[in-house]
C-alpha cells in the first residue's frame, strides 16, 4: 500500500475518537466517517475498514495509549513474516496500518456455536514457540485476539509481546479447551455468560484459589441458568 494512501484515510478518521475505559473494559468509539466502519474494539484501541481499500485495517489507539502503539509496531517488525500473524505496513501518531484479517475470532466462535478444531489450538501453541525462538514474549493471548480462518488460526494484538511475565492466559484458555469444549462443542454461548465470564476471569482470584476452582464455578452457573 501506498505510503500516501494510508496517510489520507488515516486523516480522514481524525474525527474518529477513541477514549480507554476502566477495569480493563473495552474502549469507547465516538463518532463517523463515510465509507469506514469499525470491525473490532479492545481494552486499547478501535479497528476501522475502509470500503475502498478494504484489504487493510486502520487500528487507531485510545488516547494515552501510544505507547502501545509504538511497542505493537515494533514487535510486527520483529515478527515479519508468519503464516500466524498478519503484516504492518505503516503507523502515526495514533494508528496502525495492517493487512485485514478475515474470519470470526474464538469469542465468535463460542457465540455463533462454530466448531473450533484442535488444528487452530495447535497453531497458537506453534506461533507462540516462534515468538519465542524470535526472542519476544508470548502473552496476552484471549479469545478475542485469536481469529479462525479456514480451520487454522491467526493471532491479533501483539503489542505485550515484548514484555516480561507470563499472564498465563493461554495456558488458562487451552486448558478449558481441553477439559470442557466437548460440553459446548457446537453450542451457541449466549453473549451475557461469556461477558460475565471475562469480567469473572480478570478478577478470578476473587473468587477462587485456582483455575479448576474457577472453571468449577463457572460451569455451575452456566448449570443453573439454564
Amino acid at each position: 500500500m501506498e505510503r500516501r494512501n494510508w496517510q489520507a484515510a488515516a486523516s480522514s478518521l481524525a474525527d474518529i475518537k477513541v477514549t480507554a475505559s476502566a477495569d480493563n473494559e473495552p474502549v469507547s468509539v465516538f463518532g463517523a466517517v463515510d465509507g469506514f466502519r469499525c470491525i473490532g474494539v479492545g481494552t486499547d484501541a478501535a479497528v476501522f475498514q475502509s470500503s475502498l481499500i478494504p484489504e487493510y485495517a486502520f487500528k487507531v489507539y485510545a488516547e494515552g495509549k501510544k505507547d502501545k502503539l509504538e511497542s505493537e509496531a515494533e514487535v510486527y517488525g520483529q515478527i515479519g513474516s508468519s503464516p500466524y500473524f498478519s503484516s504492518c505496513y505503516g503507523k502515526d501518531d495514533r494508528l496502525l496500518i495492517l493487512k485485514y484479517e478475515e474470519g470470526p475470532t474464538l469469542f465468535d466462535c463460542l457465540l455463533q456455536g462454530i466448531y473450533v478444531p484442535k488444528q487452530a489450538i495447535q497453531d497458537v501453541e506453534d506461533a507462540r514457540d516462534y515468538i519465542r525462538q524470535i526472542g519476544l514474549n508470548p502473552r496476552d493471548i484471549h479469545l478475542k485476539n485469536i481469529l479462525l480462518q479456514h480451520g487454522r488460526a491467526k493471532l491479533l494484538d501483539v503489542s505485550e509481546y515484548n514484555k516480561s511475565g507470563n499472564d498465563f492466559r493461554w495456558e488458562h484458555l487451552k486448558k478449558a479447551y481441553e477439559e470442557y469444549y466437548s460440553l459446548i462443542d457446537g453450542k451457541p454461548v449466549p453473549f451475557w455468560l461469556l461477558d460475565t465470564i471475562r469480567k469473572w476471569y480478570h478478577h478470578w482470584h476473587r473468587y477462587s484459589s485456582t483455575f479448576d476452582e474457577f472453571m468449577r464455578i463457572v460451569f455451575s452457573q452456566m448449570n443453573y441458568r439454564k
